[in-house]
């Protein structure tokens, strides 16, 4: 048998802090490795295979697709491209979208329209005031706008025009709003700083703020957006709508796409402002269309809702029997918990033996993230594994004292 991992070692590039499992396959919410063991998924792609892994309705598009046209340029029109961008307009507050890449290349194109914006409408302002714990990707615009100081110390220096303030704190932006001040930019629910929630009303007086002053709102839902907090994107559940949104992850079920979307005061790119080579490709754009019309045909969203609600109670119910849990927050199918000590590490290498796929998003925290398609019975077996892996550490940690 191949060694996979001496391979990698060998021949990758060591970018990445992997999980010592090598995953051959999938089917809804379980994976296997290599040695036929199954695992529960409650990472399901860092929150992209919203509706599981091997998805029929995915896999027929993506065949079709690939025996019928792949990729043209943005040179041509391809209908699979204007078929994603009718669908996502007409589910949303926005009036047109650019599609590209992945999440980072979204939030550039989201960082360029401001910047143009300001060029036109606020005489070349240009900052933009991001929260700290932010996450919003790894080039070195969007490492600079991600409010956690860590990710810039070795690409000093970073591109200049970021302000961070502590997120759900509208004093603090109010602080550092100046003349040169452009735009706000925001998760609604921080993913990678840790599943953070705002207070009520936080984002409702950012916007409100910006719409004071002549700020654009940007929201980044590359996390939060295609069904993961329940709604089909997060500004919904706060009832609120930014002016710009920038979206990937769950947008292509485990194809690789992003998008920007804006209002039309907000959409001041023109021909040869922005582009992208392989952006709103026909494959990846055929895989989006038959994603989000999925979700809106069978109800995914209301179900994601039930499904979020049984997730909480039970993890509530497991924080009852573990004192070590001091918190679980989260919307939707986006939720952490969180420990008393830094042993986010050993709960995921436990809950691995176990059987169950989880994220140490924070030293003392872990994320759940599952397909939006989980079931009751899945959620029931996952928290078990958990309960089994959290016993196991407590009896280790006994042993050894």
């Amino acid at each position: 048998m191949t060694d996979w991992k001496a391979l990698e070692q060998q021949y990758y590039m060591q970018c990445a802090r992997r999980q010592p499992i090598v995953l051959v396959r999938g089917e809804g919410t379980r994976v296997w490795d290599e040695h036929d063991k199954a695992y529960l998924d409650f990472t399901a792609g860092w929150a992209v295979n919203n509706l599981g892994h091997a998805h029929p309705v995915l896999a027929n598009v993506i065949a079709e697709q690939a025996h019928t046209l792949l990729q043209t340029s943005n040179q041509f029109y391809n209908i699979p491209q204007l078929q994603a961008a009718q669908l996502l307009i007409e589910q949303s507050c926005f009036d047109q979208v650019f599609f590209c890449n992945s999440g980072a290349e979204a939030n550039e194109g989201a960082i360029k329209l401001a910047r143009k914006y300001g060029m036109q409408h606020r005489n070349g302002a240009y900052r933009i005031i991001t929260a700290l714990n932010s996450f919003h990707g790894r080039t070195l615009t969007t490492t600079a706008a991600t409010g956690q100081p860590h990710y810039h110390a070795p690409y000093h220096p970073v591109p200049a025009g970021f302000d961070h303030v502590p997120f759900d704190d509208l004093d603090a932006i109010k602080a550092v709003t100046t003349d040169q001040t452009v735009a706000i930019m925001l998760e609604p629910v921080q993913g990678e700083g840790g599943v953070h929630v705002p207070s009520p009303g936080y984002l409702t007086g950012v916007k409100r703020w910006c719409e004071a002053h002549g700020l654009l709102l940007i929201f980044d839902e590359i996390q939060t957006g295609m069904g993961r907090l329940g709604t089909l994107f997060g500004y919904q559940h706060f009832d609120i709508e930014p002016d710009i949104m920038s979206l990937a992850k769950g947008l292509g079920g485990g194809i690789p796409i992003g998008a920007v979307l804006a209002k039309s005061h907000a959409a001041v790119f023109e021909p040869g402002d922005h582009g992208s080579t392989f952006g709103g490709n026909a494959l990846t754009c055929a895989t989006a269309h038959a994603t989000l019309k999925y979700l809106l045909d069978y109800d995914i969203l209301a179900h994601a809702q039930q499904m979020s609600i049984h997730l909480q109670q039970k993890l509530r119910s497991l924080q009852a029997a573990h004192p070590c849990i001091v918190d679980v927050r989260g919307l939707g199918l986006l939720m952490a918990v969180e420990f008393s000590t830094p042993v986010a590490a050993d709960v995921v290498s436990a809950s691995n033996e176990a059987g169950l796929l989880l994220n140490p998003v924070r030293p003392n925290a872990i994320r759940f993230m599952p397909p939006l398609t989980v079931t009751a019975e899945e959620i029931d077996e996952a928290i078990g594994k958990l309960n089994t892996a959290l016993q196991n550490l407590a009896l280790e940690v006994s042993i050894k004292g």
